[in-house]
């Protein structure tokens, strides 16, 4: 699609918000905001993230977008409250990174959890016959212990995913293996602690972000606004939105239960307080 105006474009910044839990919904939204930025030829973009990592392959695919992007404008992060796990992950697909002194950081690492009901299905009762094609097939079923083997593939798995994590980390930030994983442990640290590891650039705020993404593309950073691209609601969704303002902490709930269902068994580049 050819966009007119586009010389507005070109006076502005990107932003799109990367809030939340990230699963296959944000990489949906995300990749279309991206595809938006490189079609109307903005110079810069400006990814604001805020959230606690999520799916590994849904995180791989926007980093892999961020760094496609890279090669033809800046891209500034700007970490928020939390930018954990692949919420850092994703954040490597920036050129540079900016973290609020305080702002979560870290968990650098994968984590699989499945659930054993064994106990609970026995008290009442309730057993299951399974019929499958290999001893693997029903890996993590919630109706018995793990074996040995399974326990050993599943931690292949895992180490295989972190070992990406952690080269990826390294590659963007100019960082040898070995010193990512001094601190790719899963432990948490805060904006002030990355800078001193290299995993972030400078301390400050999204708006001191801005202003540096400005100066970066030869903009006047007293001028330069941001264009925040967003997922366009339906109409009636819209609507109803501000009556349940009321019960957002509700729906944050749910969201989450939402979340943490549909990716039980997954590896997950996730922070879980």
């Amino acid at each position: 699609m050819v966009w007119p105006f586009k010389s507005r474009f070109r006076k502005q910044i990107a932003r799109i918000e990367i809030t939340g839990a990230i699963a296959s919904a944000t990489r949906k939204r995300v990749l279309e905001a991206l595809k938006t930025v490189e079609e109307r030829k903005f110079p810069a973009l400006l990814l604001r993230i805020d959230s606690p990592g999520g799916t590994v392959g849904d995180s791989q695919e926007i980093y892999s977008a961020l760094k496609r992007l890279r090669e033809k404008i800046k891209i500034v992060a700007s970490f928020g409250n939390i930018s954990a796990s692949g919420g850092v992950y994703i954040g490597m697909g920036a050129e540079h990174i900016v973290a609020n002194p305080g702002t979560i950081t870290g968990s650098i690492g994968v984590i699989l959890r499945g659930n054993n009901l064994e106990r609970l299905l026995d008290k009442i009762g309730v057993s299951f016959k399974v019929i499958k094609s290999g001893p693997y097939k029903d890996i993590l079923a919630f109706d018995r212990e793990l074996t040995e083997p399974e326990q050993g593939i599943l931690q292949e798995l895992i180490d295989t995913s972190y070992q990406q994590f952690v080269e990826t980390v390294a590659q963007g930030r100019s960082l040898t293996v070995e010193q990512v994983k001094s601190f790719a442990d899963g432990r948490i640290f805060t904006g002030q602690q990355a800078l001193e590891l290299g995993v972030v650039d400078r301390l400050g705020t999204e708006e001191e972000a801005r202003r540096w993404t400005a100066e970066l593309v030869g903009l006047d950073p007293e001028k330069t606004t941001c264009y925040t691209l967003e997922e366009r609601k339906p109409l009636l969704s819209r609507v109803l939105s501000g009556s349940r303002q009321g019960s957002s902490k509700l729906g944050a709930s749910i969201d989450w239960l939402e979340f943490e269902m549909s990716t039980s068994g997954l590896p997950l580049w996730l922070y879980r307080p």
